[in-house]
């Protein structure tokens, strides 16, 4: 992966506070890559599908902070139209949410998160799990997505 492809982060959450704590660790971390924020399903799904204003640069490596309740369309939905895309299929995408139900866990992996987050109450365990989630960010190898 060369430096002019560095992997955009993209954060799918509505909740404003926790965009920022996220934004604020994964900076913390030492991570310096561009991030593109999107407070609800639908636009997330219309950035990478090319439907809206806002489109995903062709060819470029992303990796998705993936909020299951969310309005419009919720993260489940975003997670299984991502995975049934034969090009999109190859985001990482780190579901980062407060629900810590095992079905809700195992059906995510089933439709092919990468990882499982659980959001902690407590602000700094919140804080050391998004730092921790940034170490994983600059060290992970992503693919680049065609168009």
């Amino acid at each position: 992966m060369s430096m002019t492809n560095e992997v955009v982060v993209l954060i799918a959450d509505d909740d404003p506070g926790h965009v920022r704590l996220i934004e604020k660790n994964l900076r913390r971390a030492g991570l310096h890559n561009p991030i593109e924020r999107f407070d609800n399903g639908q636009d997330i799904l219309d950035f990478l599908f090319g439907r809206g204003a806002r489109r995903r640069a062709k060819e470029a490596p992303y990796l998705l902070l993936l909020d299951i309740r969310m309005p419009k369309v919720d993260g489940i939905e975003v997670l299984r139209q991502i995975k049934a895309d034969p090009e999109l299929k190859k985001i990482p995408v780190i579901v980062l949410t407060t629900t810590d139900d095992p079905r809700e866990v195992e059906h995510c992996h089933a439709l092919g998160c990468s990882n499982y987050v659980v959001k902690p109450v407590d602000y700094e365990k919140f804080a050391e799990a998004i730092k921790q989630c940034g170490l994983f960010i600059a060290l992970v190898q992503v693919p680049e997505v065609r168009t």
